[in-house]
């Protein structure tokens, strides 16, 4: 029984948003005085964010960068738009962007539409009902018949989520073909206001797609279909214990609010490690035999933690960083886009997901 993965492919919005329109950008909602300006702009530059799409992002008449969904902040009290108004805007974004990444994953693996079995939605950006699942079945002319599942507020492991999911599907149905889409349009939750953690999160994050085909054994040796990139051979997760207020998600009045404490880097050096050398062992693998390391990006010091935590060689994460520079943090599409540059640049296997979101969760799995 094995889940096959046939294809991954990403889509990110059409204009990317340099790193001094994006700094411009946050300056405008956060700033009040020159002091407080230029503080962020150093945040922004230690980021190692160089550039990020976003759905907000729009060409003015000369070819320079604009946005009119953020107001400039008018006083301390200001928060900006309305959650509504946020997330009305994710319903009249997101399907575009998923249904992109969706379409680019079922053309690269060589089923047809009417083949797929199961849908698989990933989001922590926006909700409504009728949602991306749905959505995507319509535009992507998928059978009436297509099982939906979604995953919904986990953050930035969610594609991990999702693949436990579809590893769990292609087990009991061997003739499934599972697809996978993550949709996150981290821009419409930028908080207003000059507070120091939530300047921290909106300096990294940005908005993308990742899609995914996962069939099972009786439907990946078809013929059409695509040689399979991996198998999902396991996955596994971690709670860390006394790290529920480390990293929180929550619904505000004006977007969700996104809290990430400096105790993160040293929850993950003290803890990782002693969880993933015994899960690896039960998988008959060691951490000297992963080929690849696919570790979110979910900013600078995270990549660092995971070096020191795991001893991983300087280059080991090479393709994270680059992905983080390039593309922001899309929280859960991020590490599809990780995959495609190692199925794009022929690295090495087994690959090792490595992800951390609310709880603080470790989450896990490896593709071989």
């Amino acid at each position: 029984m094995t889940a096959q993965i046939l294809a991954i492919a990403t889509a990110h919005p059409t204009h990317q948003a340099d790193l001094a329109f994006s700094t411009h950008c946050a300056q405008s909602m956060s700033c009040e005085d020159e002091t407080q300006a230029n503080k962020l702009a150093k945040l922004y530059r230690r980021t190692g964010v160089d550039t990020r799409g976003s759905v907000l992002v729009e060409k003015g008449d000369a070819g320079e960068l604009t946005q009119s969904f953020y107001p400039p902040l008018v006083d301390g009290d200001d928060r900006g738009p309305t959650m509504e108004t946020r997330n009305d805007r994710f319903a009249a974004e997101a399907p575009a962007l998923a249904t992109q990444a969706g379409q680019r994953a079922i053309d690269a693996s060589g089923v047809k539409p009417s083949e797929i079995t199961h849908v698989v939605t990933v989001t922590c950006t926006g909700f409504n009902a009728p949602g991306i699942d749905v959505q995507l079945i319509e535009r992507l002319n998928l059978p009436v018949t297509t099982q939906r599942v979604q995953v919904g507020f986990m953050g930035c492991h969610g594609l991990i989520n999702a693949m436990r999911t579809a590893r769990g599907l292609v087990a009991v149905e061997p003739e499934a073909v599972v697809l996978i889409v993550c949709i996150e349009l981290c821009s419409l939750h930028y908080q207003y206001g000059y507070d120091a953690q939530r300047i921290v999160s909106g300096s990294l994050f940005a908005d993308g797609s990742a899609g995914l085909i996962v069939a099972g054994a009786e439907s990946s040796n078809r013929d059409g279909h695509s040689d399979p990139i991996g198998e999902i051979l396991t996955v596994g997760s971690c709670l860390i214990p006394d790290s529920q207020d480390a990293m929180t998600w929550r619904i505000g009045d004006n977007g969700f609010i996104m809290t990430l404490e400096a105790s993160v880097p040293g929850f993950i050096e003290a803890n990782l490690r002693g969880f993933m050398e015994p899960w690896l062992a039960k998988a008959g693998l060691t951490l000297d035999q992963i080929g690849g390391w696919a570790v979110h990006p979910g900013g600078v010091r995270i990549l660092q933690s995971v070096e020191v935590a795991l001893g991983l060689e300087p280059d080991a994460l090479d393709i994270s960083r680059e992905v983080l520079r390039e593309h922001g943090n899309m929280s859960s599409a991020t590490l599809g886009f990780v995959l495609q540059k190692f199925t794009q640049r022929s690295v090495p296997g087994p690959w090792l997901m490595l992800g951390f979101g609310p709880g603080l969760e470790i989450e896990v799995a490896v593709v071989r």
